[in-house]
């Protein structure tokens, strides 16, 4: 792939020279971080998402992920993520982390609560409490976790944790955009919590050019639990 930066450096510091003050192998460093950052950047592309019900209506909350269909990208933890108890309802309902992530729950109702999970990717427990607690938890495992409240059964959350280091969580008008996907062979994964009878999501094969790239999913989901029910 050509890269236009790349070729200006060069241009600029001819092969064999050694620069006056010894710092040669600097400007060469730096040089080559940018031609890489340049070159990455000309082959990535924003992937957009356009996530709907099956009556085509904006489906919000849904999980995007796009994997290698060989071979595994770089996923580092994540930092500083949390999922809020307020007005006895966790916030948000739906996260996506990487593994090795760790999530804080801060309390931040007037109300001791008693968070848990006992899905086969994250099994814990956060006995009554109120602020936020010592530690965080870490998970460590790719998977769904379905959290609750041991006090209040009407709060309930979801954590998608992945392998992956393009996700994304569809906003209001179910739109979901996943940038910097590098050249090649993908799946395309979306979940959410409404598919019952396919809890590791729908996917489709997605081929990644340099192109930004638009999606619609529709997603046949038995119904929305994150919608109060009449």
């Amino acid at each position: 792939m050509y890269c236009a930066a790349s070729a200006v450096i060069s241009a600029q510091v001819p092969r064999g020279r050694v620069l006056e003050g010894g710092c040669g192998w600097r400007l060469a460093l730096w040089s080559a971080t940018v031609a890489l950052v340049c070159c990455a950047s000309a082959g990535a592309a924003t992937v957009t998402v356009n996530v709907t019900d099956p009556t085509g209506k904006p489906l919000p909350q849904a999980v995007v992920m796009i994997e290698p269909v060989t071979g595994k990208l770089p996923a580092p933890p994540m930092a500083s993520v949390q999922v809020a108890q307020v007005k006895r309802q966790f916030v948000p309902r739906v996260s996506v982390v990487t593994v090795g992530t760790s999530v804080a729950f801060p309390n931040q109702d007037t109300v001791r609560h008693h968070v848990y999970s006992f899905s086969p990717t994250k099994n814990f427990e956060l006995k009554l409490y109120s602020g936020v607690p010592a530690q965080p938890v870490l998970f460590d495992k790719t998977g769904i976790a379905v959290l609750g409240c041991n006090i209040h059964d009407q709060m309930a959350a979801w954590i998608v944790v992945v392998d992956t280091p393009y996700h994304a969580v569809s906003d209001a008008e179910g739109i979901a955009r996943v940038q910097g996907v590098a050249a090649g062979n993908y799946q395309l994964k979306v979940w959410h919590p409404g598919l019952q009878g396919a809890s590791d999501g729908v996917s489709q094969p997605l081929t990644a050019t340099a192109a930004n790239i638009d999606k619609a999913v529709r997603l046949p989901i038995d119904m929305n639990p994150l919608v109060p029910q009449p």
